[in-house]
């Protein structure tokens, strides 16, 4: 189940020189409303890669890809899937093989998101995951999903933002919102900024509609938030 592909040192200048994995597509949830097509992940290089980690042309087996995370040197910041999910079929996490990740980040600074939130069984183990030092993001789709899924308390939260969105802003409930700032600095990327690998966070990142297919990730942002 699942394959995985990991770079050492990623050359992508949003995330800075960290290592990035990316997990094959059979780990997302069909429920994730830019499954049609509006994923960033969909489109350009990373999905070319993306399409190769699932057929299995790259990679590894979940087994040596968690002894290659253990293999990472202690402190290492490092981001767990530029495409691809939490381990598990369609809307269920894995506990076992997640279980299996968060121990092998054991001393390292791994950090990941994900759309597995329509499954309340899940939120025990990304619990779990955040206080023992593995920051799981719960991925939202707006800001009223966003107040949503942090009233739940399973960890921090990241959402969608409009394109041309400011570099801050309040969900309906009035939680601050702080834009990600290597979408619009570009003496800033993941390796320095750091904010999304803080379990505790109480404060949300949103991530401005990007890609190929950011006018209908915008509008999706927009529909959704009608309702």
């Amino acid at each position: 189940m699942h394959n995985v592909h990991l770079t050492l040192k990623s050359a992508n200048a949003k995330t800075g020189p960290i290592p990035v994995s990316v997990t094959s597509d059979d780990s997302c949830p069909k429920s994730c409303p830019f499954n049609d097509g509006a994923c960033y992940a969909k489109s350009g290089p990373l999905a070319i890669h993306w399409r190769k980690v699932s057929k299995g042309d790259r990679g590894m087996a979940w087994g040596e890809f968690i002894g290659a995370i253990e293999s990472l040197p202690d402190g290492q910041l490092w981001r767990h899937n530029a495409a691809g999910d939490l381990p598990g079929d369609n809307e269920t996490i894995n506990p076992a093989m997640l279980g299996d990740l968060v121990a092998a980040n054991r001393g390292k600074k791994g950090f990941t998101y994900t759309h597995k939130t329509n499954n309340p069984a899940n939120f025990s183990w990304i619990k779990a995951a955040n206080e023992w030092g593995f920051t799981v993001n719960l991925s939202a789709n707006d800001l009223a999903h966003a107040d949503k899924l942090a009233n739940i308390g399973a960890g921090p939260v990241v959402t969608v933002l409009p394109i041309d969105a400011p570099a801050k802003t309040v969900t309906p409930h009035g939680r601050v919102v702080i834009t990600c700032p290597a979408t619009y600095r570009d003496d800033v990327n993941c390796a320095t900024c750091k904010l999304c690998a803080i379990p505790d966070r109480k404060t949300i990142i949103g991530f401005p509609a990007h890609g190929a297919a950011k006018k209908r990730v915008e509008k999706i942002f927009f529909m959704r938030g009608e309702k």
